[in-house]
């Protein structure tokens, strides 16, 4: 896979100072604004020759190449390994047309544009929606996610509950944005709202400014605004300022062939299930939020994680594992606590079994470096129960099973084949499982009633908390020169 830009970044995501570009003449941002303006007008001349092209192109070379956003929402990397919602779905049109993926980084919607009418690329997929003005210079695709712009606001903030409370109120968004677009609307027709365009700062970095209490509001999309409520749980996703639109994505206008193929294949993830499944993948459980929870979590890693982090980096290098899974496994199972019990007599950091201990050659439960190796080992084993799952069903099977026991995730995946479901998806089990605790269907089974919704829960936990304790480490591309 070839990508335009090679992430080079500091263990905590930063740019690596040896890859930082030679200072620019910086320009007034109004300046900078026109000059933008002038070079996309000229660049719109571009897109009316050579209509209808584009397909023709990607077929013959044997490549298309995406424009994106990165960011951890479209684009980015995770240990070496290129991933992101707009990412996965470029991926799956690739292989869908049989061509090679190449990805191009840009940093806004009219960077984008002149790109795609540079022929830099052929299409933008970058969670963008679809307003008029967009409609003007560009062809879209059909949407294949709604979302609706919020307000974003404190928890603190009680002042700012409805709209029209935004009256006088600075809000900040990024220039050139959807969310710019619909706050001048709002101000055409009467709302007296003080918008704060900023030049070169992402819509999460406003989110992190209104968590730390450095701006009062600002607007994103709807899954944007979920994903990041995980990761600055002291944020409130107040109230919408606009009807629901949909993402979709951007190609030349004139390339009808390009856009049939596109929503054709949009169509085809959307009957098949892999639209589900990508989407999961990357929001699943966004909506379920508990604000205390992951407040207490962040604190506790803090204090408790560097505790056991080499023991837990060790043990997961050993079987394969990311370490970070294994600390939000751990987390999940006792809260970093080594004297951790639980009713069922569970015990120690990773709540083990007496017998599980003595299989996996644990002499002390209560010592955690022992807890930790053999919690791991016995991951990796009922991980490799199930090598006909692809990942990360697989993983999250062996986490299930993990808590639950082999035997009641065979009962749960045999319920599933009789459901015309797969059992070899995650999503199948999270069906059945919880069924297990109904008398018509666990009395069927080979072994018995199972709490089911239990084990269900506990991957949605780790999964929480595995999504927040990666953020650190996800690497970003260079940004694109202008």
């Amino acid at each position: 896979m070839l990508i335009s830009q090679a992430p080079h970044t500091h263990a905590k995501g930063g740019i690596s100072p040896r890859y930082k570009s030679t200072p620019r003449k910086k320009f007034h941002p109004l300046i900078r604004k026109k000059l933008l303006v002038l070079l996309l007008a000229g660049s719109l001349l571009l897109c009316a020759c050579g209509k209808n092209k584009a397909l023709e192109r990607i077929r013959k070379s044997g490549t298309i190449t995406v424009i994106t956003h990165n960011n951890a929402h479209c684009y980015y990397t995770y240990r070496d390994q290129d991933m992101g919602f707009e990412y996965d779905l470029a991926k799956a049109f690739a292989d869908f047309l049989g061509v090679e993926l190449k990805v191009k980084v840009s940093e806004s919607w009219d960077q984008m544009l002149l790109s795609l009418c540079k022929g830099v690329g052929e299409v933008v997929a970058a969670s963008t929606t679809i307003i008029p003005s967009r409609l003007k210079v560009a062809g879209f695709s059909n949407g294949y996610l709604a979302v609706q712009q919020m307000a974003i606001t404190h928890k603190k903030n009680t002042e700012i509950k409805t709209i029209d409370d935004l009256e006088g109120k600075s809000t900040h968004v990024r220039r050139g944005t959807s969310y710019e677009e619909r706050l001048r609307t709002l101000k055409r027709t009467g709302l007296d709202v003080i918008i704060k365009v900023r030049d070169d700062v992402s819509t999460e970095k406003l989110i992190q400014g209104v968590a730390e209490g450095k701006i009062e509001v600002t607007i994103a999309d709807s899954n944007v605004a979920l994903l990041n409520r995980r990761y600055y749980p002291d944020i409130r996703i107040a109230f919408p300022i606009e009807k629901p639109q949909s993402l979709a994505w951007a190609v030349k206008k004139g390339e009808r062939a390009l856009l049939d193929k596109i929503n054709e294949f949009f169509d085809r993830i959307k009957q098949d299930g892999s639209l589900k499944h990508i989407h999961n993948r990357y929001y699943a459980y966004v909506e379920r939020f508990d604000h205390l929870d992951i407040k207490e979590f962040q604190r506790r890693i803090e204090a408790r994680l560097p505790r056991y982090e080499k023991t837990i980096k060790r043990a997961a290098e050993a079987h394969g594992f990311d370490w970070r899974l294994i600390a939000a496994l751990i987390y999940q199972e006792s809260q970093f606590n080594p004297w951790a019990k639980s009713f069922s007599g569970v015990r120690g950091l990773m709540q083990l079994t007496l017998p599980t201990a003595r299989e996996m050659g644990i002499k002390s439960r209560l010592d955690p470096h022992q807890s930790i190796k053999g919690g791991v080992r016995y991951l990796k084993k009922m991980h490799d129960l199930y090598d006909n799952a692809p990942e990360p069903d697989r993983t999250l099977i062996a986490l299930a099973a993990y808590n639950v026991g082999k035997g009641h995730i065979l009962d749960a995946r045999r319920l599933a084949s009789k459901m015309n479901l797969d059992p070899n998806r995650w999503s199948s089990l999270e069906k059945t499982l919880p069924l297990l605790r109904q008398r018509k269907y666990y009395k069927k089974s080979r072994f018995g009633y199972c709490r089911g919704s239990e084990p269900v829960f506990h991957v949605q936990s780790i999964l929480t908390y595995y999504d927040i304790l990666k953020r650190e480490a996800i690497q970003y591309a260079i940004k694109e020169e202008w």
